[in-house]
């Protein structure tokens, strides 16, 4: 259970006026006027004003120092009702700048020096020297008090603005994956539809084949959406999420591609090795993303497919010759595929080039390092 503030400064004025009234008959010991009761009542009155003390920190030592002034003018002993100033000046200075907090301080050191003047004291240096350090020390205090008040909400400023950065950045990854799952599968199955509605009434065979390739492609696209969902459920144990593709899957992707009408080859070079997952995801990716813009911006083109397996690297190209609409991302009009593209590369290490080609047509070219370390990273961001 939570306690209010206005509760433990409550607790805190009781503590200090029962230490104060506990102390009370050691003024006939120093040799000090006896505490009666409208000493006592005094004492009580200094120290209640405390609770009001996180509020209205000026005017609770204000208020404090004056009913301390009174205590101290009738002749009791000053050291009984000091508890309370000392601690309305270390909150004046934990809450409130140093223009409010010195004048405060200083009122406290005025009302030792006056305590001292009317007692008639011996032992000005000690009363001076009280006078001074006392209220210095608690300003100290309270100041550092309140800058580690400021850094610590300085902090919690950062923590929160760091949470807002991630939240987002976690959106924009779960929108360009959204948007490479849906995208390409649904290119295929908007081009297969069209060819089923086209040949539905002339060439059964056909149509059939199309169906079957939308029936496949829209599996896997719910397949896929599934797996995202499941690595979105924090915490749930329970339900696996499965392998996300790999480079191993260019083949199906190539094949499903070519069903909608896309001439594609795929061509492998080197000796294909096991690669870190989001090394693969990332190139994986790409190829799917350079594939659906070929599909949509370049109708009745051809598209190769090229995956070069180096030692040090692994590299895959995309490249069509067709004439087509240039994406809107090349162009500067906005778009998430290319972006896409460009972001997943720059998150594994890699080079990517995207643009048309001399000899007419497109290229998408990317390469991504496949060393120790990036391998590392790969695991690491694909969690």
């Amino acid at each position: 259970m939570r306690i209010r503030p206005l509760a433990v400064d409550a607790l805190i004025a009781a503590a200090l006026t029962s230490v104060a009234v506990l102390l009370g008959p050691e003024a006939a010991r120093q040799g000090q006027r006896t505490l009666d009761a409208t000493a006592y009542v005094l004492v009580v009155l200094v120290h209640l004003p405390l609770v009001l003390r996180a509020r209205f920190p000026a005017t609770v030592c204000s208020g404090v120092h004056t009913i301390w002034w009174v205590y101290i003018t009738i002749g009791y002993w000053p050291v009984v009702g000091s508890f309370g100033p000392m601690l309305a000046v270390y909150t004046v200075a934990a809450l409130r700048p140093p223009r409010v907090a010195v004048p405060c301080a200083a009122l406290m050191g005025a009302t030792w020096i006056y305590a001292g003047a009317l007692n008639h004291t011996d032992g000005w240096p000690s009363v001076v020297g009280q006078a001074i350090v006392y209220p210095a020390v608690l300003w100290r205090f309270g100041v550092v008090a309140r800058r580690l008040t400021d850094l610590t909400r300085q902090l919690r400023r950062e923590q929160a603005e760091r949470a807002r950065r991630e939240v987002a950045e976690e959106r924009s990854r779960i929108a360009r994956e959204l948007h490479d799952v849906v995208a390409h599968h649904m290119s295929v199955i908007s081009v297969q539809t069209g060819l089923a509605r086209f040949v539905f009434d002339t060439d059964r065979q056909t149509t059939r084949h199309a169906l079957d390739t939308i029936d496949a492609t829209g599996k896997e696209a719910l397949e896929e959406l599934r797996r995202m969902l499941m690595v979105l459920r924090a915490g749930d144990d329970d339900a696996p999420a499965g392998p996300m593709p790999g480079l191993a899957r260019l083949g199906e992707m190539t094949d499903r591609v070519r069903a909608g009408g896309l001439r594609v080859s795929l061509t492998v070079e080197g000796a294909p090795r096991p690669l870190a997952p989001g090394v693969e995801l990332c190139a994986y990716r790409v190829v799917e993303e350079a594939l659906t813009n070929v599909l949509k911006h370049a109708p009745g083109a051809s598209a190769e497919v090229r995956l070069r397996y180096a030692p040090h690297q692994v590299s895959v190209s995309v490249t069509n010759s067709g004439q087509g609409v240039i994406p809107d991302e090349v162009r500067g009009n906005g778009g998430h595929g290319l972006l896409g593209m460009r972001e997943r590369a720059k998150l594994y290490g890699g080079q990517i080039s995207i643009g048309p080609q001399d000899q007419g047509g497109f290229a998408v070219r990317l390469t991504l390092p496949t060393s120790a370390r990036a391998t590392v990273q790969g695991d690491d961001a694909t969690t």
